[in-house]
C-alpha cells in the first residue's frame, strides 16, 4: 500500500504551458495522438544550422503585469501563461491558510538567460545594456520569486536547479515541507525557455538530433530541446474544509532520489543512480515494481541515457520476477544482473514511452511537463485509459534489453505511474502518482 491516508498527498489543481497545448483537454488529445507538430525547424538558436525544437507560439504567451515588470522575460512569461490557470485556486487557499502556509518551490535550468543573450548582443551594438534588462531576469530564484509576488504568498519559497531532474525534486521538496507542517499548500512546477546557450552546449555534446529525436532506437542520434511550463498545487489530504477533499483525484504516492556523480555529462552506463531513484520511490510508495501500470521514460533519444535505462528499467522491473524464478534456473537470474541483452524479460515490465519526441527534452521543465502529463493519464480526463505512444521508427537497439514500448491507441488499467528523470551529474530522481480511490491510497 501507498502512505497512510491521512498523510497522502493530492494533486488538487494544474496549470500548464506546453508546446502541445495549454488546457489539460488539448494536452491530453496531443499527447494520446502522438502529435508531433509542435517540433518545429529554427534557425535562430545554433550557429549556422536548423535544429528541431518544442516550441510555443509568442502569441500563446501572457504578458507579465506592469507591476512586475523587473522580472519581464520570455521564461516569466511561459511561468505566467501557466500560473493564471490557477490564481483563483490559490486566493481559495490564501482564505482558508494565510499567506504564510504556502510555499513556492519551482525548477528551472536556464531561467531567463535568453534576456541575457539579448542583452549582450545590444551591448555590442550600442556599448550599454538596454533599459528594459536587469540581471535578476536571468537569475535562477527569479523564477520561484516572481511566482511568489505573482500570488502573494509569504511561505518557504526556492528554486531547484539540478538540470533535467530539477522540476521533479520539487516534489520531494514540497513533501518535506508539508510533511514537516511548515506549509498547508505547496506550488511546485518547472519552467525552462528556449535558448542559445542550451543549443549550442548540447551541440558542443555532439547531442542534438539531425531530425526528430528517435528514443530508444539503433538509429537514435540526439536530442530535441523544447520549452515549456507546468504548475501544481500540493496538499496533504488529512487537511479538513480544504480543496484537496474535493479536487482529489490524483496523489504523489512517493518519490526517490539520488546522486551517483558518475561523470558531468554522461550517465553512469549501468544506471546505478537510476536503479536507486526508481527503487526508493516505489519504497516511498510503499509499492512493488509489479504495481506500476505505466512508465514515463527520461528517453532522451541520446545514445548512452537509452542504453542505461533500459538496463535500469530491466533491473528494477523485471528482477523481482527473475529472482523468483532462480530455483527453477538460476542462470536466468545471474542473466537479468549482468546480461541483460541475453535475457527477455519484458513481459514483466509496465508499459512506458517517452514523449520527448512531441514537445522535445524541456530541461528544468521537463520533470514537471512529464508529471502533468502522468496526472492527465490517472485523471478523469482519460476515461478510457489510454497510453501515450511511442513515437520512433521501430528498430529495436539490438545491444540494448528490449522495452515494452506503447504502441497507437494501446491502453491498460492505470493505477500508479512512473515518471523518470535523469540529470547531468548523476542527479536523478524519479516520482510514482496514484489514482485517487484505490483501495490501498
Amino acid at each position: 500500500m501507498t502512505m497512510p491516508k491521512r498523510c497522502s498527498i493530492a494533486i488538487t489543481h494544474i496549470g500548464l504551458c506546453t508546446p502541445i497545448g495549454h488546457t489539460p483537454e488539448s494536452v491530453l488529445a496531443n499527447l494520446l495522438a502522438g502529435n508531433t507538430d509542435a517540433m518545429v525547424p529554427r534557425d535562430d538558436l545554433m550557429f549556422n544550422a536548423t535544429t528541431r525544437v518544442g516550441a510555443i507560439n509568442d502569441a500563446d504567451l501572457l504578458t507579465i503585469p506592469d507591476e512586475l515588470q523587473q522580472y519581464n522575460c520570455r521564461n516569466n512569461r511561459l511561468l505566467f501563461t501557466a500560473a493564471s490557470q490557477l490564481k483563483s485556486n490559490i486566493e481559495q487557499a490564501k482564505s482558508a491558510f494565510g499567506k504564510d502556509r504556502i510555499g513556492v518551490v519551482l525548477g528551472t535550468s536556464t531561467s531567463g538567460i535568453s534576456k541575457g543573450e539579448a542583452a549582450l548582443e545590444y551591448h555590442q551594438q550600442h556599448g550599454q545594456f538596454p533599459p528594459s534588462y536587469h540581471y535578476a531576469q536571468q537569475e535562477l530564484g527569479s523564477t520561484s520569486d516572481f511566482l511568489r509576488k505573482l500570488y502573494d504568498v509569504n511561505g518557504p519559497c526556492y528554486t531547484v536547479s539540478t538540470a533535467c531532474s530539477s522540476s521533479t525534486k520539487v516534489f520531494a521538496s514540497a513533501q518535506r515541507l508539508l510533511k514537516a507542517n511548515l506549509c498547508d499548500v505547496v506550488i511546485v512546477g518547472g519552467v525552462d525557455s528556449l535558448c542559445q546557450l542550451t543549443l549550442n552546449g548540447f551541440n558542443s555534446l555532439e547531442s542534438v538530433s539531425k531530425g526528430l529525436c528517435n528514443p530508444f532506437s539503433e538509429n537514435r542520434d540526439g536530442i530535441n530541446i523544447g520549452e515549456g511550463a507546468a504548475l501544481f498545487i500540493l496538499q496533504l489530504t488529512e487537511a479538513e474544509n480544504t480543496q484537496a477533499q474535493t479536487a482529489k483525484e490524483v496523489l504523489l504516492a512517493g518519490i526517490g532520489e539520488s546522486s551517483d556523480a558518475h561523470h558531468i555529462s554522461a550517465p553512469h552506463p549501468q544506471g546505478l543512480g537510476a536503479i536507486a531513484a526508481m527503487k526508493a520511490a516505489l519504497n516511498d510508495a510503499e509499492l512493488t515494481a509489479s504495481q506500476v501500470s505505466y512508465v514515463n521514460l527520461h528517453g532522451t533519444a541520446t545514445p548512452k541515457n537509452d542504453a542505461m535505462e533500459s538496463i535500469a528499467m530491466h533491473q528494477v522491473f523485471a528482477e523481482q520476477t527473475a529472482n523468483n524464478s532462480a530455483n527453477d534456473d538460476p542462470a536466468k537470474c545471474n542473466l537479468v544482473k549482468h546480461n541483460l541483452a541475453e535475457y527477455d524479460s519484458s513481459n514483466s515490465l509496465p508499459l512506458c514511452s517517452s514523449t520527448k519526441p512531441l514537445t522535445g527534452h524541456c530541461l528544468g521543465a521537463a520533470g514537471a511537463i512529464e508529471a502533468a502529463f502522468c496526472y492527465l493519464l490517472l485523471s478523469s480526463y482519460n476515461s478510457d485509459q489510454m497510453l501515450p505512444p511511442q513515437v520512433w521508427d521501430k528498430q529495436q537497439d539490438p545491444n540494448n534489453p528490449v522495452l515494452p514500448l506503447v504502441t497507437p491507441a494501446q491502453s491498460t488499467p492505470l493505477n500508479y505511474i512512473m515518471s523518470n528523470s535523469f540529470a547531468f551529474g548523476g542527479s536523478n530522481a524519479s516520482i510514482i502518482f496514484a489514482k485517487a480511490g484505490n483501495q490501498d491510497v
